[in-house]
């Protein structure tokens, strides 16, 4: 299965790039990701990756490491809404049925899935969700004239007054050091190492599909970073950082410009890849971006962890 799917994700474009093969295999390791598909004839028409891992003797199929969105994709038919519907029950129905059993699911789908409503018959759980999106990098003129004016003020003060100029060709461990200085900011434990990450962008580069964007000053400081990864119809903020003694600056709206731009270049949209944490929400919306409603899709089979979330209910 996984070679047939490597082969489609290599021709077909609206795979999205969380769904790709290469990318699954960077963050899953090549042996620990499969696929679900459903064929007619010679042809693949829908497909959905997984990666389970074990915790405590429990299989846990879920997101990988840095990875917003999976789920299922089905190509596109020119056929009539409602018979479009019953294609995608079937096709829904056919690709869970083909998913290992495991003791616990969670899968975000990509905003495109719209239609959860067969899986809602197979038992499973929804949340809604938000990412903001800037839907069209066709005119950035109207992109920035649906910016809210704190993030143009940020933009003027770094350019103007603190003179920082945007770099896209300092080593990766100069951005990495920066996304390491948020996590000690918030005391928080990073998920990832860095031998982890840069690995996974040393190969989207090699495919040019990232770039990252740093701030720096007359004095050489790196103030913020910005990295983003993109397929043909999508840039993705993967992650950014900033050094808390230079916050002030406005840095991090001014490579976050910078990387919408760079997107028009390459892309279609840009995805902020969302977030449920208030003053970041508040961050990515000032950029005029859309607000973009995605599923959470989960289901619980272990009794053990179907106690333990009611506990946790229970004690909220």
């Amino acid at each position: 299965m996984k070679n047939k799917y490597r082969k489609l994700c290599e021709t077909e474009k609206s795979i999205p790039l969380f769904n790709q093969a290469w990318w699954l295999d960077s963050v899953c390791g090549e042996d620990n990701w499969d696929v679900c598909l459903v064929e007619k004839g010679n042809n693949i028409i829908a497909s959905m990756p997984y990666y389970i891992k074990s915790k405590y003797r429990l299989k846990i199929s879920t997101q990988p490491p840095l990875t917003q969105f999976l789920g299922p994709w089905i190509k596109q038919t020119d056929v009539k809404y409602s018979k479009k519907l019953g294609q995608e029950k079937d096709i829904l129905k056919t690709l869970f049925s083909k998913h290992p059993k495991v003791h616990n699911f969670q899968q975000n789908w990509n905003h495109v899935n719209s239609n959860w409503l067969p899986i809602y018959w197979l038992g499973y759980n929804q949340s809604t969700r938000y990412t903001y999106r800037i839907n069209n990098l066709s005119d950035l003129d109207n992109v920035y004239k649906n910016t809210l004016a704190n993030i143009k003020t940020d933009i003027k003060k770094a350019s103007n007054k603190y003179l920082l100029a945007i770099k896209t060709d300092l080593p990766f461990s100069d951005f990495f050091k920066l996304n390491q200085l948020t996590f000690s900011r918030q005391s928080m434990v990073m998920p990832y190492t860095e031998e982890f990450v840069s690995s996974l962008i040393n190969k989207a580069k090699l495919r040019n599909q990232a770039k990252w964007f740093i701030a720096q000053d007359s004095d050489g400081r790196n103030h913020a970073g910005v990295l983003i990864v993109w397929d043909e119809n999508s840039a993705y903020y993967l992650m950014g950082g900033g050094d808390p003694e230079l916050r002030n600056s406005g840095a991090t709206s001014l490579c976050m410009w910078e990387a919408i731009k760079f997107s028009a270049t390459v892309t279609k949209s840009f995805d902020f890849e969302g977030s449920m944490l208030e003053p970041v929400e508040r961050f990515f919306r000032a950029f005029g971006a859309e607000q973009t409603p995605y599923f959470s899709i989960s289901k619980t089979n272990s009794k053990i962890l179907k106690v333990r979330n009611v506990l946790k209910e229970l004690i909220r």
